[in-house]
């Protein structure tokens, strides 16, 4: 016995059959969740330097820009991103996503280290604290 022939015989019950499918179909198709911006774990790292007493311009040109230069060449480093205010300054390290964030963090704490030549003697007293941050969503 042939399978299609049960269909060729009742040809209602086949159409009935065939927008019953459809209308599950569309209902499912319109339960399914859609998001414009899936999350995703950027392993991301921030820079927190701290040289109290200094002005915004003298931390970005004495202290943010040397560390920016040396933390440009890690591998692996999507984007970067920082802020100087008094005192302290930020600098925001996104790398790819196939980079793991225990070997970015060893990375960068390898060229903070290297870029205390590029800095002045007269930072003595800084302070910076490397941590990474495990939950960035995108914009």
């Amino acid at each position: 016995m042939n399978p299609s022939r049960t269909f060729i015989i009742r040809p209602v019950a086949t159409s009935l059959l065939m927008v019953g499918i459809m209308l599950v179909g569309g209902v499912a198709y319109k339960q399914l969740p859609v998001s414009a911006l899936p999350e995703v774990d950027y392993p991301t790292i921030q820079v927190v330097t701290f040289y109290p007493g200094a002005s915004p311009d003298v931390m970005a040109s004495a202290v943010t820009a040397p560390l920016e230069r040396q933390l440009g060449q890690v591998p692996g480093l999507q984007q970067m991103t920082s802020i100087s205010s008094d005192g302290s300054s930020v600098i925001t390290l996104e790398f790819n996503l196939s980079l793991n964030i225990d070997v970015a963090e060893q990375e960068v704490q390898q060229s903070i280290n290297a870029s205390g030549t590029y800095l002045p003697r007269t930072c003595r007293r800084l302070r910076f604290t490397v941590r990474p941050i495990r939950r960035i969503r995108p914009f």
